[in-house]
């Protein structure tokens, strides 16, 4: 049977702050009473609920069709949805609105788990505290990005890798690689990396409120990080220079996956049909 015979998918329409936001649930095609797990997909980056390679659209219906309920859409002022486009610091409101709407189309519903790519991650980190239905957080190689963040996973994981590709020699031998440029680029990372910007007055890092947020949550969390991701490496990178990071992320209720060669999105059919069975086999042991 395909996927798409085992799910039942309807259009959703709610309201956020006076505006109208779009949505699609996905649904096991069984008896509604017995469906008592659901993820909410938060989505990551300018993009609306499709995804990037459709990746979005084809997580919900195979997590619905192996029983999950699952919900994606629109923030406001992105796809079908009315208002302003916002970041992914300010979307509470579109989680909380879009939460009470998932909630009413599948109200069987007992586990509910959110899910988030990038910085849609990040979005909930900041909220999933705030909302006591929310039961778990599943989060794919989620945004922390700071100057020196960046430049320190930059120089480890992709300069240290470059250094030892022959195509890289190739072009040095040729006289095709503009030496002097990159020069400049690996000083300019090394100077972020060594010497990072002090933070702004009453203004916390990106990490540093994203810990915040997760710290004070007291569900279970899923954490998937693609190995040829920077952002993930980043977000890897984290527990060595900050303790408070490592002993959270070596909790008991923190679960921790890692996909050798996978991109940012996990665009290859494999990648993602990984992370869909990290993501059931998480949520039934809810």
């Amino acid at each position: 049977m395909s996927v798409l015979a085992a799910v039942d998918e309807r259009p959703v329409t709610f309201e956020c702050e006076g505006e109208r936001l779009h949505g699609i649930v996905s649904l096991p095609v069984q008896p509604a009473g017995l469906v008592t797990h659901g993820v909410l997909i938060v989505v990551g980056g300018p993009q609306y609920r499709a995804g990037s390679h459709r990746q979005f659209t084809l997580l919900a219906r195979d997590l619905a069709a192996r029983g999950i309920a699952a919900m994606r859409f629109d923030y406001r002022g992105m796809g079908d949805s009315e208002g302003a486009v916002r970041g992914f610091e300010a979307v509470d409101a579109d989680l909380r609105a879009a939460l009470d709407c998932f909630c009413d189309s599948v109200p069987s519903v007992r586990q509910l788990a959110l899910w988030g790519l990038c910085d849609g991650a990040s979005a909930i980190a900041f909220y999933a505290a705030r909302d006591a239905r929310v039961k778990g957080v599943a989060l794919l190689n989620p945004w922390v990005r700071t100057d020196a963040g960046a430049a320190r996973t930059t120089i480890r994981h992709y300069y240290r890798a470059r250094l030892f590709q022959r195509e890289l020699w190739t072009k040095i031998l040729r006289g095709r690689f503009a030496l002097g440029a990159a020069l400049g680029s690996a000083i300019g990372l090394v100077r972020s990396a060594l010497r990072p910007r002090p933070p702004q007055a009453g203004h916390a890092s990106l990490p540093e409120r994203m810990f915040d947020g997760l710290s004070r949550f007291d569900g279970r969390m899923l954490v998937m990080l693609s190995g040829a991701d920077l952002t993930a490496q980043e977000f890897a990178g984290l527990p060595e220079r900050d303790p408070r990071w490592r002993r959270l992320l070596a909790g008991a209720r923190v679960t921790r996956r890692e996909l050798p060669g996978a991109d940012h999105t996990c665009s290859r059919r494999e990648w993602h049909d990984q992370v869909v069975d990290w993501t059931c086999d998480w949520m039934r042991a809810q």
